[in-house]
């Protein structure tokens, strides 16, 4: 992920700081600072660390029940705002996809009652709802903070826990999909009513009902996607219409072909139809700008792009499409020349051209198959 420093491997698990949350720690200490000088600015700092250790906690917890069902995690990422554990895939049966939503909050649980333990359970209610009091001791505010972390994250609604809960159970009556497209309208509605409420004082509601309701939109967007892919290869979504260029090419040709065609990506080809790399629109500028029309596209260029057999499944391109985070990939023959590009923009217009028609026969996608070497229709669920 960009701007993410590796700070350690656990169990082939890169852990990543965001820059992001640096930066976070140091607003903190000036904050605390503010309040009452050095000591309580390393005080501060230091409730937040624990408090991300906890998170950290929480998303291993994720991380060992998913790869109790075979899915690894090859990276967690820690932002001011929480924990991201990238998972390879979802697990694909409802009763594992609930053990691993739960597993997260229920590390929680155990370190908050480890926590009141530790404190001879003398810890009120009181104590936990009042973390923000310097008169509360750290392990209070961490326990406080813990029973917190549990709440939110069980708010049936995406990204949180909660909504990938409610989707396994409602996935265990109807098919993956469609419980994807109700628990996103369920985390949709609650977004509004926080929205709502937040209208009444609290600006920091209004904040979380926008991430709330855009994340379940992506969720929901991102399974029809995968549903969309079901039975199709890749050579059936690419596109087969597209201008190359050659090694030798400067970024000025790269420039007039940009203004001749739709394209915002170029592949650079050699002789031989053999991918080197793709040019995107933001690199050419930048390029522009600093070394002018006559720099190569050798140097510009982004070399690592993937790609794949014409007749790989669509839904494990998108899987590497995701993972990689390049622009695009490549489709190739058996010989490993470029034959088409796949794009999110182009399965995106494939995903809505089979909302608005399910039943239509047009593009080579839509075929059915004549034997079973085929791309088979579009499948009821995602795998």
């Amino acid at each position: 992920m960009p701007w993410s420093l590796t700070v350690g491997y656990i169990y082939g698990t890169a852990v990543r700081i965001h820059v992001t949350f640096l930066l976070f720690l140091i607003w903190i200490w000036v904050a605390y600072y503010q309040r009452g000088g050095a000591g309580a600015a390393w005080e501060g700092v230091a409730f937040v660390a624990l408090l991300f250790l906890c998170v950290l906690l929480h998303e291993f917890g994720h991380i060992f029940a998913a790869r109790r069902y075979g899915v690894k995690t090859p990276e967690v990422t820690l932002w001011p705002f929480g924990g991201i554990a990238r998972l390879e895939r979802i697990p694909e049966k409802p009763s594992e996809e609930l053990v691993v939503a739960l597993a997260g909050p229920a590390v929680n649980v155990v370190i908050a009652l480890v926590l009141i333990l530790a404190l001879g359970g003398t810890t009120g209610v009181e104590h936990l709802e009042n973390i923000e009091n310097p008169q509360i001791g750290l392990l209070a505010k961490l326990a406080g903070a813990n029973i917190f972390l549990v709440v939110f994250n069980l708010i049936p609604a995406f990204p949180m826990d909660g909504g990938r809960v409610l989707r396994a159970l409602l996935a265990m009556r109807m098919g993956h999909a469609q419980a994807t497209q109700m628990a996103a309208s369920i985390g949709q509605a609650l977004a509004i009513g926080l929205g709502f409420l937040g209208i009444f004082g609290n600006p920091m509601l209004i904040i979380i009902a926008v991430f709330v309701f855009l994340a379940a939109s992506g969720e929901a967007g991102s399974v029809q996607m995968r549903q969309a892919a079901q039975g199709v290869l890749v050579q059936d979504a690419m596109i087969t219409h597209f201008e190359t260029l050659g090694p030798q090419s400067s970024v000025g040709d790269a420039a007039e072909a940009l203004i001749r065609t739709t394209q915002k990506e170029f592949p650079i080809v050699d002789g031989a139809g053999h991918l080197r790399g793709v040019l995107t629109r933001d690199a050419m500028i930048r390029a522009l700008q600093a070394k002018g029309p006559e720099a190569s596209v050798l140097e510009a260029m982004q070399g690592d792009i993937p790609t794949l057999p014409g007749r790989t499944p669509l839904d494990k391109a998108l899987q590497l499409l995701t993972q990689s985070g390049a622009p695009v990939l490549g489709a190739l023959d058996a010989d490993g020349r470029l034959i088409g590009l796949l794009s999110p923009e182009n399965v995106g217009e494939m995903m809505m051209l089979r909302a608005a028609q399910p039943e239509a026969r047009f593009g080579p996608w839509a075929r059915r198959p004549s034997g079973p070497a085929g791309p088979t229709g579009p499948g009821v669920g995602a795998g």
